[in-house]
């Protein structure tokens, strides 16, 4: 799905390229969002976004990847500078090969990592090749 899709405001629908979009936008509207790899293969979509209370930053997004019928198997963080906005197919692109994704590091639904931990924060940016400059 895409954020177009997830508008309920019309914040995207203007021709003439007024609103926000795309260098402004709504968290809402990206939970549910489509993320391929560079070699156009679906590896998943948007579960939640979380933010940085402190700083008020975006630091990851949990995407979920695998699964039967909608439910996933595994969800992963992905630090947010790993991924980039393709407006031209609304969805999100992710650098990362489908097999490199099925192997990194992730946890279940019941079970969430403390994502405060500076341990945890240090492999999750080195597994994606990202820096954690800010400290989340």
């Amino acid at each position: 799905m895409s954020y177009l899709e997830r508008d309920t405001y019309g914040m995207y629908r203007n021709e003439n390229e007024s609103g926000p979009g795309p260098r402004l936008m709504g968290a809402e509207t990206l939970i549910g969002n489509d993320v391929y790899n560079l070699q156009d293969e679906d590896l998943g979509d948007i579960k939640e976004i979380m933010l940085d209370m402190e700083s008020g930053e975006v630091c990851y997004a949990v995407l979920s990847f695998g699964g039967f019928l909608g439910i996933a198997d595994k969800l992963f963080a992905v630090p947010w500078s790993a991924l980039k906005l393709d407006t031209e197919n609304k969805r999100f692109t992710l650098d990362v090969d489908k097999e490199k994704l099925e192997s990194a590091p992730g946890f279940d639904k019941d079970d969430w990592p403390d994502m405060a931990d500076p341990t945890w924060q240090d492999s999750i940016h080195s597994y994606y090749g990202t820096n954690d400059d800010s400290r989340h």
